[in-house]
């Protein structure tokens, strides 16, 4: 039977698995799933159409499943999905999707959500993605595997983040950030690759020579970006090695919607 302190409240509805910990004073609602060995600590609520994985913490004072902060809102039962081994700090919040969306809110595995994150109705994030503290999300916004967003990051509503990117601390992300992009400032300037977390993650000498050299093309020979993006694939057919690498780059320049950060 799941470990529930006594002065937790946990609707008779909800459906948590045996090893679920619930500390005390949070609230847990009708619609609420969670899985095996999760721990939700003191003064947490967990509402709305919620899902949650297996191994996650959230530690107190987090809301989590709470109605969209979005006017167009009229009660439909939309959801909120996280995934595994995710951490969530103090004071985070994330809502519920929209229907004028893909109807839920998204969280992949292993993500490290610092203190007084906010998650917008609608946002999609991957896996192993760090927000820093007071990082917030407007609505729309997706991000992609192993991005970093420095502390008090703002981030407009639809912008999207590649995989890898990362942000400088109070950087305002107005348009989209490409992947193994790093910027800062408000608004946002590119600044260069993020090369120590490509060597973390594997990449070879090989590969982050060959980003380096894409982001010279992406932002420093005066190009247009259809230019840009037209030596890039010349580059891909050129080099073999780096077709995977720089396929998730010109992938996301063919569905960036709000212009890049350049």
């Amino acid at each position: 039977m799941a470990r529930i302190h006594p002065t937790a409240l946990v609707d008779p509805a909800a459906q948590l698995d045996d090893s679920v910990s619930i500390g005390p004073f949070s609230i847990i609602g009708p619609n609420v799933r969670i899985g095996a060995d999760t721990e939700v600590g003191a003064h947490c609520v967990i509402d709305g159409h919620t899902t949650i994985g297996r191994g996650n913490r959230f530690f107190p004072s987090c809301s989590i499943g709470a109605a969209p902060q979005d006017k167009k809102y009229a009660g439909e039962p939309t959801r909120l999905e996280i995934g595994d081994g995710n951490t969530i700090r103090e004071c985070c919040t994330i809502n519920t999707g929209t229907v004028q969306d893909a109807g839920a809110t998204r969280l992949g595995n292993d993500n490290w959500i610092m203190a007084y994150v906010h998650v917008a109705h609608d946002c999609q994030l991957g896996s192993h993605i760090i927000l820093a503290n007071g990082t917030q999300l407007a609505g729309h916004v997706h991000i992609g595997d192993h991005v970093i967003l420095g502390g008090m990051t703002g981030v407009h509503q639809f912008v999207k983040i590649g995989a890898h990117a990362m942000t400088g601390v109070h950087a305002t992300l107005l348009q989209d950030l490409p992947p193994f992009v790093t910027c800062a400032g408000s608004p946002a300037r590119p600044v260069g690759i993020n090369v120590e977390g490509l060597k973390r993650r594997g990449f070879s000498p090989a590969q982050i020579s060959g980003l380096r050299a894409a982001y010279k093309t992406l932002y420093r020979q005066g190009l247009t970006l259809d230019e840009a993006r037209a030596a890039l694939q010349a580059k891909r057919a050129e080099a073999p090695e780096l077709d995977a690498s720089l396929s998730i780059l010109l992938n996301f320049l063919d569905t960036a919607t709000r212009g890049i950060v350049r």
